[in-house]
């Protein structure tokens, strides 16, 4: 075991954890940030993507003592009150169905948007790659990429 300090969403969390342990435990089991999803713990799926240093990470596959003290953005980081376009996007296209994938789309949707506020759907396939919907909500998923878009040049 270390003691090993996790910058999420801009507050400190020092934690006892064996460097080896998977950045998602850590977040989700020893700091309460629940956000992040489980979905297959071998970066396959991305339901546990979120931002290290703004880049984004799946962060089942990711050791903890690698992300320390390191900026890291869950989906709980993101906004308090799903203000930001992205959010607002999934909630005017009724993105989810199920649920559980959300997180991590959001989390790669949010990244692509802020390196690339206008993307083509070859730019959204590439960002979204990997990032599976077992219930298969990919046309919502782009279309609300695309207004979220179009919400961020309202501003």
């Amino acid at each position: 075991m270390a003691s090993i300090t996790l910058k999420l969403n801009n507050k400190n969390y020092t934690i006892e954890a064996d460097p080896k342990m998977p950045l998602l435990w850590a977040i989700r089991d020893l700091a309460g940030l629940t956000g992040t999803k489980y979905g297959c713990g071998i970066a396959q799926c991305g339901a546990c993507t979120v931002h290290l240093e703004g880049v984004p990470v799946r962060s089942c596959s990711v050791p903890v003592s690698s992300a320390a003290n390191k900026n890291i953005t869950t989906i709980e980081g993101l906004s308090t009150d799903n203000s930001t376009a992205v959010q607002r996007a999934w909630i005017l296209e009724q993105v989810p169905q199920c649920g559980y994938c959300q997180s991590g789309q959001i989390m790669a949707a949010s990244a692509l948007l802020k390196r690339n506020p206008n993307p083509t759907d070859k730019d959204i396939d590439a960002a979204m790659q990997g990032h599976i919907c077992r219930c298969g909500t990919y046309p919502r998923i782009r279309k609300a990429i695309k207004t979220a878009a179009q919400l961020m040049t309202q501003k």
